[in-house]
């Protein structure tokens, strides 16, 4: 692991994989009950994007609901010459319209590498007519990057979380 969490060493007792593979294994942690997605860069200059769901028709109530102000990303290049996928964390901050997200990326934006965690619950009458949860959430920023990295070092390439200058 790297300084402060934000990488992770390749699985030594693993074959190397090809970046097409290691793009394909990473692309396959897609999955309809996650809360994120991984998605295509190019229209970034970035190989791929890992993101909350916060505009997926399934996920924006939830995320509404639970008043999420922040959108969380990751930014991923690989460089095949060293089998590292080096990553940029960004976040921008939230405004919801009549239950509609609406990104505004403002002063507020981060760059960099960063774990966040964002909780809370509701509460009111139930079905049965007495106080209980309405809604319990939990977001954080480990349940996008911790299966990523956990692909890349079983790819046998290294995750590196990059901080400062570029990808």
């Amino acid at each position: 692991m790297g300084l402060f969490g934000f990488g992770k060493k390749a699985n030594k007792n693993v074959p190397v994989l090809t970046t097409d593979e290691v793009r394909a294994r990473l692309l396959g942690l897609n999955r309809e009950t996650a809360p994120y997605q991984i998605i295509d860069g190019a229209a970034e200059n970035v190989d791929l994007i890992a993101e909350w769901k916060i505009v997926d028709a399934k996920w924006h109530e939830l995320f509404a609901k639970a008043n999420l102000t922040k959108v969380f990303r990751i930014y991923m290049k690989f460089d095949p010459a060293k089998n590292e996928v080096r990553a940029k964390d960004e976040e921008y901050t939230v405004e919801w319209r009549a239950g509609v997200p609406s990104l505004s990326i403002s002063v507020s934006k981060f760059q960099g590498q960063m774990t966040s965690v964002e909780f809370g619950a509701a509460y009111a009458f139930t079905e049965e007519l007495k106080p209980g949860v309405v809604y319990n959430y939990r977001f954080s920023t480990n349940e996008i990057k911790k299966p990523i990295q956990e692909a890349v070092a079983a790819s046998g390439w290294n995750y590196k979380g990059v901080a400062f200058g570029k990808l």
